[in-house]
């Protein structure tokens, strides 16, 4: 579905992203883990039309996606849900969520509506708290109302920006509950995330980025057994092999 290839990004002097090149199929879930400033939130922004590329090529269904126009990105069906959920504080819950609807608003308005109440079944607390306005909300649950309201674009493929970050443990396995579940209502995705470990647990396949580079990529098996990510991510040291008598230097 979405192929980038030869992507590259700058912000001023600084090359943000190098020769980018990564795939999503349908039905997958693709996750991309780096530290912080690897290039990870560059490249959501580039593939969302938000920040403009330097060269390389985004293509969708084998169409080119429109470049710096995220709203025609949203309309050919790819979402993003940004970092640190960026929710319109003074907005209702309801409100919020409707608004990610936009572009479907006037001629899909049934739809709109079953997708809503499609949210409120995913999150049964958006639905207590639906006139109440989202800026009150608790992180977690402000994390919700942003995936609610990305998924009410109707996207084919949604773009996931860091979703467990300063969430609580039991709080980030009820949102990574609920993208598990997205593959089967048609729905792929590709996040972005710190926390390996939950990462590659949901996802089918991962990158690792570092200095705006790809630098590893494999089903998220070979990732979580690769003893660089172990090290680098998930809080596994390397035993230093010893070495024998008799051992070649």
């Amino acid at each position: 579905m979405l192929e980038v290839r030869n992507l590259s990004a700058r912000y001023g002097a600084v090359r943000a992203l190098q020769g980018v090149g990564l795939a999503v199929s349908e039905g997958e879930i693709v996750c991309i883990i780096g530290a912080n400033g690897a290039g990870k939130t560059t490249l959501l922004n580039v593939i969302s039309g938000v920040h403009p590329p330097q060269e390389g090529e985004i293509s969708w269904q084998g169409r080119p996606l429109p470049v710096q126009r995220p709203e025609r990105v949203v309309a050919r069906g790819v979402v993003q849900v940004p970092e640190g959920r960026q929710v319109f504080a003074p907005l209702s819950v309801r409100e919020n969520l409707e608004l990610g609807a936009f572009l479907r608003w006037k001629k899909q308005r049934r739809q709109v509506e079953e997708d809503l109440e499609r949210v409120f079944a995913m999150f049964p607390v958006l639905k207590k708290r639906q006139n109440q306005r989202a800026g009150t909300l608790s992180g977690g649950e402000q994390q919700m109302l942003a995936l609610g309201r990305g998924l009410m674009a109707a996207p084919r493929l949604l773009l996931l920006d860091e979703p467990s970050l300063g969430l609580a443990p039991l709080v980030v396995r009820e949102i990574f509950k609920a993208i598990h579940r997205l593959p089967e209502q048609g729905c792929a995705v590709l996040v972005v995330e710190q926390n390996a470990k939950v990462a590659l647990k949901v996802s089918h396949r991962g990158y690792v980025m570092a200095g705006g580079r790809i630098t590893l990529a494999g089903s998220a098996r070979e990732l979580a057994e690769n003893p660089q990510v172990q090290e680098a991510f998930l809080g596994k040291k390397q035993k230093p092999r010893i070495q024998r008598a008799g051992d070649r230097a």
